[in-house]
């Protein structure tokens, strides 16, 4: 049951910042409510200060530039993500992950920013974003800072985020030319969350045939979402194959450090991670291609 709390709606930042600053551990910021609710009702946590930041509009967009990329307001939707004309202009892999977040019920109401701030190493978004090098923003009372999304996740549910401190935006860069990016999980259920998520994104030289540049990110496959970075180096600076995608594979199954629960064992998670970066790879490589 959720025990009593007082509930405030600041409509800009800065006021939300004010609140955030004045009330400190005794409060805590609800986007959509998705995942913080849930954590309410089973005691977990019990805020005295409720501080929703859904109202504040600033935060709440898509805006795209030919020179700057994609800049998405921590506040915007799962949905709108995914409906988003702009997610066609190089950015479609967010929109297709999108596709396959939790429900559309949830995707209606529950914000990006939200998700990545929950900290959860099985969210869709994370590895996505950092397949795509985005950079997240965040703002305090006393200015901004800006951090790669890979910097962001600490430890399970924990952040970067600093005491006084929102999320208030993820920017993502045009992807170079030649670059194909995919991303795929594997779950029981289908709006479930993932039992393993892998996110690939390859850059070929302009023959289109040597790799130039590669990231492979892992989602529920440690306790934050990780890069693979000894399997990229398998990838760098050749010509990918069907058999060195799977050296790729293999090499990312043992840089994982996943944990055995309800949905699945340590060993079957490896292996997942096995199977999803040699797949996902291949559907990157295929993007790159015809780019």
């Amino acid at each position: 049951m959720i025990r009593d709390f007082k509930y405030l709606a600041p409509k800009t930042l800065k006021e939300a910042l004010t609140l955030l600053d004045k009330y400190g551990e005794d409060c805590k910021v609800i986007g959509g409510g998705q995942s913080l609710l849930i954590l309410m009702k089973q005691g977990l946590v019990a805020p005295e200060y409720l501080i929703s930041i859904k109202g504040i509009s600033e935060l709440d967009y898509i805006e795209s530039d030919a020179k700057e990329g994609l800049r998405i307001g921590a506040l915007t939707t799962h949905r709108a993500i995914e409906k988003s004309p702009v997610m066609r202009n190089g950015f479609r892999v967010l929109a297709e992950m999108e596709t396959r977040l939790a429900s559309i019920q949830t995707r209606n109401w529950g914000t990006i920013g939200g998700n990545l701030c929950h900290g959860d190493p099985a969210g869709d978004p994370a590895p996505v974003l950092m397949a795509l090098d985005a950079t997240l923003k965040m703002a305090g009372l006393n200015g901004e800072r800006a951090m790669p999304v890979e910097d962001f996740f600490l430890d399970y549910f924990e952040t970067a985020l600093e005491p006084g401190e929102l999320l208030t935006e993820i920017q993502v860069p045009v992807p170079p030319p030649h670059t194909g990016s995919a991303y795929t999980k594997f779950n029981v259920i289908e709006s479930d969350l993932a039992t393993v998520g892998v996110a690939v994104s390859i850059t070929l030289d302009s023959s289109g045939g040597v790799c130039r540049d590669v990231t492979i990110a892992l989602g529920a496959a440690a306790a934050t979402p990780i890069r693979a970075k000894q399997a990229e180096e398998v990838l760098k600076g050749k010509k990918i194959t069907d058999e060195l995608l799977g050296e790729a594979g293999q090499i990312a199954s043992t840089e994982a450090e996943p944990v055995s629960d309800i949905y699945a064992s340590e060993e079957y998670r490896r292996e997942l991670v096995k199977i999803l970066v040699k797949r996902v790879g291949k559907e990157a490589l295929a993007g790159a291609m015809q780019a």
